[in-house]
């Protein structure tokens, strides 16, 4: 406390607000916001960008200060269909552009799951690799690290078919570190029981692209999708989890990334206030 009373200010450094977190804000909004809540860094979803518009939305960024730390979401490499695969790559190149225009180095990958009526997963994680050996120099001559996100298994089969870090590490140490990495989320992370040695494995190789916070509470009030925790309201150990990728090496941002309509239905600065309290309390 300081002598007047009131409580010395959160060191919010290191934090960063996903726009998905307060989706009920425009991107002015998010702005504003999280100037106001003293908050320098956010995380952006490609499709409320496109709607702003890429290079108004960057410069809205730059002139309210902000840094952003990631680009959502590339990927969805899996289908076997030949125009299927071409037309995602494209979109990958369109979005690797979009994040170096938003000067922000990570471009998150959610990989896609298993095309309709296949069941070899092996081959379709094959097929992110192959994707990503056409994809990485691109990204590199721009100056955007591709950030392969395991996603918890009960994705697998529609959404992400790598499903542990160490299945992530598989594919991203293929290629250059400052090309490929890949990203730790606690909600797809938690129950792992080999998560923090290949932690350490990727920090060690430089690969540890972006840290997602988000906490698991049960039963999943809307599912797995959309049953995202606020920090403190579940089981994970979040300081544990901020303490091993630091102990790895990473020193980025800490980004929460929540998705769960009750806070959507919020007020966005009474939600961004929370976060801040609950990342004092829980993670820094």
């Amino acid at each position: 406390m300081t002598d007047t009373g009131r409580a010395e200010p959160y060191d919010l450094t290191r934090l960063s607000i996903n726009q998905e977190t307060v989706r009920q804000w425009s991107l002015p909004d998010l702005a504003e916001g999280c100037r106001a809540a003293g908050i320098g860094k956010v995380g952006l979803w490609r499709a409320p960008v496109q709607e702003y518009g890429v290079e108004r939305a960057a410069r809205l960024m730059r002139d309210s200060g902000l840094t952003v730390t990631s680009l959502c979401r590339g990927g969805f490499f899996t289908a076997t269909d030949p125009g299927l695969r071409a037309g995602a790559l494209d979109d990958n190149r369109a979005a690797i552009d979009e994040a170096a225009a938003l000067g922000t180095g990570t471009l998150v990958l959610v990989s896609g799951g298993l095309p309709a009526g296949d069941r070899d997963i092996a081959a379709a994680r094959e097929r992110v690799a192959d994707a990503l050996a056409e994809l990485a120099p691109y990204a590199g001559e721009r100056g955007v690290r591709l950030a392969i996100e395991p996603l918890h298994p009960m994705f697998a089969s529609d959404r992400c078919v790598v499903s542990t870090l160490g299945q992530a590490l598989e594919i991203a140490e293929r290629f250059p570190p400052e090309q490929v990495g890949v990203v730790v989320d606690t909600y797809h992370l938690w129950w792992d029981d080999r998560a923090p040695a290949q932690a350490r494995r990727a920090g060690e190789g430089g690969r540890i692209a972006a840290f997602q916070l988000a906490d698991w509470v049960t039963p999943l009030p809307e599912g797995v999708l959309l049953g995202r925790g606020q920090l403190g309201d579940g089981c994970i150990d979040l300081r544990g989890w901020r303490e091993t990728v630091d102990a790895a090496g990473y020193r980025g941002a800490v980004e929460v990334e929540i998705f769960n309509p009750e806070l959507w239905e919020r007020e966005g600065a009474e939600v961004v206030a929370e976060i801040a309290e609950r990342y004092a309390a829980h993670v820094s």
